[in-house]
């Protein structure tokens, strides 16, 4: 196997190693969970920090969940990005290096694990839709809502149909809506919302939660604009991507990622989105933006 086809597969390989801290224990996501973790990036040197994964999960109400939450499992340190990538720390830039000289297409195939269960249309609230998952609040006491802090979004270019992968914020607004923030203009799914928009037409768009970490550490590389960027992920791990067609929307995603939300980012309107606490210590201000 030349890479993990799963986030499952990286975090018993995080385990082994000693670099993964399960909490068993209930944990408030509204209050504790995201506070719990930014201590070890206050108060340990690098080396000393690990991934963690939370398996009791309520929230200020009480509510308790079935998901579990992993936080800093692609790249707490230097060693957890290694595992992630199958190399030695060493290898890492060379790796990088590597999946940009031999780019490879991703594999379509007929089903995955992805699509063991499907809500759309009259069932998409069966479970109370976005409301199903234990999504934390990053800032407690300041952010406006629970927010996916590592969604890789998959959107295609209306005019070349090349596929970009960008992580960009993801606060929820509704069970059926979120936000999203493209920072600047020159993010990738930027340009594809404003080439949809000229077109009068809605972007297209797939959230992807809990996919290959090949595809997270590619999420977050600006890749030239011509770029297909699943053949990027299909580089970094070494052989094709398997992909699955979405259900709703002219899309392809991982075929062993945990979710994938599928929907349209509105191009016809903006609306007020933050304030958010971003990772670098700072609120980001109350702005228009896009949504999904």
């Amino acid at each position: 196997m030349a890479y993990y086809k799963d986030i499952r597969e990286c975090l018993e390989a995080l385990d082994k190693r000693g670099l993964l801290r399960r909490v068993t224990r209930s944990i408030n996501k509204d209050t504790e969970l995201m506070p719990l973790v930014r201590l070890q990036y206050r108060g340990l040197p690098e080396e000393q920090r690990t991934a963690f994964l939370f398996d009791n999960i309520v929230d200020i109400k009480g509510k308790h969940y079935g998901g579990s939450v992993a936080v800093g499992a692609l790249a707490g340190n230097e060693a957890i990005y290694a595992i992630g990538l199958m190399c030695k720390p060493e290898e890492i830039m060379e790796k990088r290096a590597n999946a940009e000289r031999r780019p490879i297409e991703p594999k379509l195939v007929k089903t995955g694990p992805v699509q063991e269960e499907v809500h759309i249309g009259a069932s998409l609230l069966t479970h109370g839709g976005l409301e199903e998952f234990p999504i934390p609040i990053s800032t407690p006491g300041y952010d406006p809502s629970p927010a996916f802090t590592a969604p890789f979004w998959i959107t295609k270019d209306p005019e070349t149909g090349r596929r970009n992968v960008g992580t960009y914020r993801v606060l929820i607004k509704s069970p059926v809506k979120t936000g999203i923030d493209f920072c600047r203009p020159t993010r990738g799914v930027a340009i594809h919302w404003n080439k949809a928009r000229e077109m009068g037409i809605p972007l297209e768009a797939a959230i992807v939660i809990g996919g290959p970490p090949s595809l997270g550490y590619c999420s977050v590389v600006d890749y030239p604009v011509d770029v297909d960027e699943l053949t990027m992920v299909g580089g970094l791990a070494g052989e094709p991507l398997e992909v699955v067609k979405c259900k709703a929307v002219d899309l392809e995603v991982p075929a062993f990622a945990e979710i994938v939300i599928e929907g349209e980012i509105i191009t016809s309107e903006l609306e007020m989105e933050g304030p958010f606490g971003e990772s670098i210590g700072y609120m980001s201000l109350t702005q228009p933006r896009p949504y999904f």
